[in-house]
């Protein structure tokens, strides 16, 4: 049963979208205005306030849900349903679908880092690449989000999803890292390039510039359409892995864009430190593991719900024991004091 559907429910996704928007908007017209480094305080500031957000979020949610199943007489004849215990869910699932996303997020990072190196791209410019990024990945995830809603209602695609995270947590943990991008032989960067000449020495700051009537796109250009690129392979993973926490359209939604705007604070924050935790992506990859197994078949053992405050409890323990044992076993090419 889906409580929120969009055609009862449109405004909702309307005004959540609509307000998205209006901080993207006060984000790139006043706070970030002028393109300038990213200061570790200043992301770490941004991503305490986005994570801040989505706990008030997560609260506003809960107090609506208590007040729908209150008022809403149509739960009233549901036998043995109870209003509480299901906003409970429903803002637990919110909250697991919230850090899901955020951590799962921190392989974009790995990413952002190699592609920003390759292109050579100013740090005081890689904040406007990931602003007009995010807009892409909201794009990008509607998309997913509205076809997995189609398609997850069959008991057999669920199966295959989960089978698929399951896969990709197994290779997160094990394939070799790679250290290195070749964006130069990306079939779509090369079709890009033979329709539009790439002019090197651009003002800085500038995705296309025009000259004597041509038009010419920028080095910086090519890095953003990467990064759109990267994000498309992303939410392939991220998207069916909220899917096995809620089958709420709505909750998925959200819990995806929360961990998107803070995605550029977070790359900021932890792009100097994240090589440290040498042992996240085995924590990363469990993560993966475990929700493709509530996907194909621990949801159905459980009536069709596992305990969505034990699957958060697992989730944070993962990630959490992964960075404790990063900090405490050095990695193999360290040399020990």
């Amino acid at each position: 049963m889906t409580y929120f559907p969009f055609s009862d429910y449109w405004g909702f996704y309307v005004g959540f979208l609509g307000l998205v928007f209006f901080f993207l908007a006060m984000d790139l017209g006043i706070f970030h205005r002028k393109a300038h480094v990213i200061s570790f305080k200043e992301a770490a500031t941004w991503t305490v306030i986005w994570m801040a957000a989505a706990v008030l979020f997560c609260f506003g949610f809960y107090q609506y849900c208590l007040h729908k199943f209150t008022v809403d007489t149509q739960f009233h004849s549901i036998q043995g349903f109870d209003g509480v215990l299901t906003s409970k869910r429903l803002a637990l699932e919110f909250l697991t679908g919230y850090v899901v996303e955020q951590f799962l997020s921190i392989d974009n990072i790995f990413v952002f880092i190699i592609i920003f190196n390759f292109f050579h791209v100013p740090k005081k410019f890689q904040h406007r690449i990931l602003f007009f990024g995010i807009l892409g990945a909201l794009l990008f995830r509607g998309i997913f989000i509205a076809l997995g809603a189609s398609l997850l209602q069959y008991t057999w695609v669920m199966i295959i999803f989960g089978i698929f995270l399951m896969v990709t947590g197994f290779k997160v943990m094990f394939a070799p890292e790679k250290t290195d991008l070749h964006p130069d032989q990306n079939f779509i960067i090369k079709l890009i390039k033979k329709f539009f000449p790439v002019k090197t020495n651009a003002p800085e700051g500038k995705f296309w510039v025009r000259e004597s009537g041509k038009f010419f796109i920028t080095p910086l250009f090519i890095t953003l359409v990467f990064v759109e690129l990267t994000d498309v392979v992303f939410a392939i993973d991220s998207v069916p892995a909220i899917f096995a926490i809620t089958k709420e359209p709505f909750i998925v939604l959200t819990s995806n864009i929360f961990a998107i705007m803070g995605l550029r604070s977070l790359f900021f924050m932890l792009s100097g430190v994240v090589g440290k935790f040498h042992l996240l992506k085995y924590g990363l990859g469990l993560v993966l593991v475990f929700i493709g197994n509530k996907m194909s078949w621990l949801n159905d053992y459980y009536g069709g719900h596992f305990p969505i405050g034990v699957s958060l409890a697992i989730i944070l323990g993962l990630i959490a024991l992964s960075v404790v044992m990063s900090l405490v076993i050095k990695p193999k090419n360290e040399s020990i004091p």
